[in-house]
């Protein structure tokens, strides 16, 4: 498979959904109002671990474009658990995609401790040959909640999947001690966004 050639709509899309994605909070900003979102990232899943993930889901190659849904992903972080849901909205409200699938993993969180909420939606692409509907994942999720998933991540890839017992406990603690701290922070939100903007404010009088 020429590589280069398969994933050049996907890179295009992660582009375009980042600048899209994070154009709103220019608006936010311009309406003196305080953005659900705190940043975008984006990445196209690297060969060697589509090659992994296909073989262990016994994804033919040739289907790829349509059995894996992560080949395009992207993450949008928010400060508060409230906020996940506005950024679902906004994204099922776009009409230059199509929402084909959630996957709510806060209220169901997974058996690791993992939380985070998943759209995967149909993006369009224009390329030489036309246009080309590819499949993208975003996923919402708190800061508090992408730390963990970035530990647990690397974890897994250390241990090729098979994370000591004692380890994956301590990962669970640590996932429920993330969920509570994101609890604590939305019971005082509008203390800290008072605060946040009282700062950026006493920054922009300094400039």
């Amino acid at each position: 498979m020429e590589w280069d050639v398969f994933l050049a709509p996907y890179s295009q899309a992660v582009d375009e959904l980042k600048i899209k994605l994070r154009g709103y909070r220019d608006f936010y900003e311009i309406a003196l109002k305080n953005s659900p979102i705190e940043f975008v990232t984006g990445r196209v899943k690297p060969v060697p671990s589509i090659l992994e993930k296909a073989r262990r889901r016994g994804i033919p190659l040739d289907q790829l474009n349509t059995q894996m849904q992560d080949l395009a992903g992207i993450r949008v972080m928010c400060q508060f658990v409230d906020d996940i849901m506005k950024v679902v909205e906004m994204i099922r409200n776009r009409t230059d995609l199509n929402v084909v699938e959630e996957k709510d993993y806060i209220k169901e969180k997974k058996k690791s401790g993992y939380r985070s909420y998943h759209v995967v939606v149909q993006y369009p692409v224009q390329t030489i040959t036309g246009e080309k509907k590819i499949l993208a994942e975003i996923q919402v999720r708190t800061l508090a909640m992408n730390f963990w998933a970035t530990i647990e991540h690397s974890l897994n890839y250390k241990y090729k999947g098979n994370i000591p017992t004692d380890v994956k406990v301590r990962l669970l603690r640590a996932a429920e001690a993330a969920f509570r701290l994101d609890e604590e922070m939305s019971q005082i939100r509008e203390e800290i966004l008072i605060a946040q903007q009282h700062f950026s404010q006493k920054n922009a009088d300094e400039e």
